[in-house]
């Protein structure tokens, strides 16, 4: 079967209108016409006001018909000509405006990127900051909301989930806990070494290794690890359900999301929270010990008694206190991140990053206003 080659010629009228017709097949792997072709039939057609297409002869065509069709459009704005194509294949229409709903880029772009300044970009951080945090507060109130369901035993959720996120959460994560402490805990003894022997006191690099990691350290290496480990996957977690549209699913059957996904992950990380900081406490006490004994030449038996005299009840409640408000801003951070995701498996990646991150800036905020308010009590 002959295949009739594409083939353009113009036809001008006295009107100051010309049409160009396309006829044959327009096909990529046919000799095309050029759109510089195009434009020497226009150029010697005289004074025009007014280009029209006819495609009507058209037996097939692919992309190479729509490349041409939008070249020579964009040659006729640029030369003032109106523009006329009347008949054209749907097909064609469609891949058409495609083509024309993708903005510019490079160095042809008629809008320039420019760089917001510093000052601009500081503001937006701060703006970005107090946008959060009342989002955050409003998470927590509707946490709060579901947390009273429960204690009255009216809210929806499956108790082997909780389980099974407080073993995520909590036994799992000990062996990164107790890599991290002890290695935290003897980088404290190193450097309260350093200093205490200039002036014969190594045996109180006890006190401050314990005090340090039993007041913040302990609790705050914990959060840090967790907003990396947990907060995350919650992100995660939560942002697949939506780009499924399972959490959509759980309203439509009446199931509210913050009680069925929400409330096993916060209850799973207020209560695990404080444990691995405790865990956390022993191995930092051990790793600042095997300083003191190994470099300080101190004895295990009076490092131990050292550190036993220096830490108080207060200085442990104090832990205790700033590791379960971390653990709660970590579970609300990674939530709320992943009820928030958009639709795409890019955005699931946002979520996530910006979960992290959430969690962190409000982990160090809540260390600094949990530390005021405890001197401010006398608790320290």
């Amino acid at each position: 079967m002959t295949v009739p080659p594409p083939t353009l010629t113009l036809q001008p009228d006295p009107a100051g209108t010309a049409t160009l017709v396309l006829a044959g097949t327009w096909r990529i792997a046919e000799a095309l016409p050029t759109v510089a072709a195009a434009e020497r039939l226009l150029a010697g057609a005289g004074d025009l006001r007014r280009v029209r297409l006819d495609t009507g002869a058209v037996t097939d065509w692919d992309s190479g018909l729509v490349a041409f069709v939008a070249a020579v459009e964009d040659r006729c704005r640029a030369r003032g000509l109106d523009w006329e194509i009347p008949g054209l294949p749907a097909g064609v229409t469609a891949l058409l405006t495609l083509a024309r709903s993708v903005p510019e880029r490079g160095a042809g772009s008629h809008t320039e990127d420019r760089r917001p300044s510093f000052f601009a970009r500081f503001g937006q951080d701060i703006l970005d900051l107090i946008q959060s945090t009342g989002e955050i507060m409003t998470f927590f109130g509707e946490g709060t909301l579901a947390l009273r369901r429960f204690l009255l035993g009216r809210a929806r959720y499956r108790r082997t989930d909780l389980w099974l996120i407080i073993q995520e959460t909590g036994a799992d994560a000990l062996p990164i806990v107790s890599l991290i402490s002890f290695l935290v805990g003897m980088i404290l003894g190193y450097i309260a070494d350093q200093q205490l022997a200039q002036f014969g006191a190594r045996i109180f690099v006890a006190d401050l290794v314990g005090l340090a990691t039993v007041i913040q350290m302990g609790a705050l290496i914990t959060a840090i690890v967790m907003a990396g480990r947990t907060g995350a996957a919650f992100a995660a977690q939560l942002g697949t359900m939506q780009v499924n549209e399972e959490i959509d699913a759980l309203r439509t059957l009446g199931i509210p999301p913050m009680e069925f996904l929400v409330l096993p992950r916060m209850l799973a990380l207020i209560l695990m929270t404080p444990l691995l900081a405790i865990y956390a406490n022993v191995l930092g006490i051990l790793g600042g010990a095997f300083v003191g004994t190994v470099v300080g030449g101190v004895t295990l038996t009076a490092y131990l008694t050292q550190t036993q005299e220096a830490i108080g009840w207060n200085h442990i409640i104090q832990g205790l206190i700033s590791a379960t408000a971390y653990g709660a801003i970590i579970a609300a951070s990674g939530c709320l991140r992943g009820m928030q995701c958009g639709r795409s498996a890019a955005a699931v990646g946002v979520a996530t990053t910006s979960a992290v991150v959430t969690a962190i800036v409000f982990i160090v905020i809540a260390a600094a206003v949990l530390t005021i308010i405890f001197n401010a009590i006398g608790l320290s």
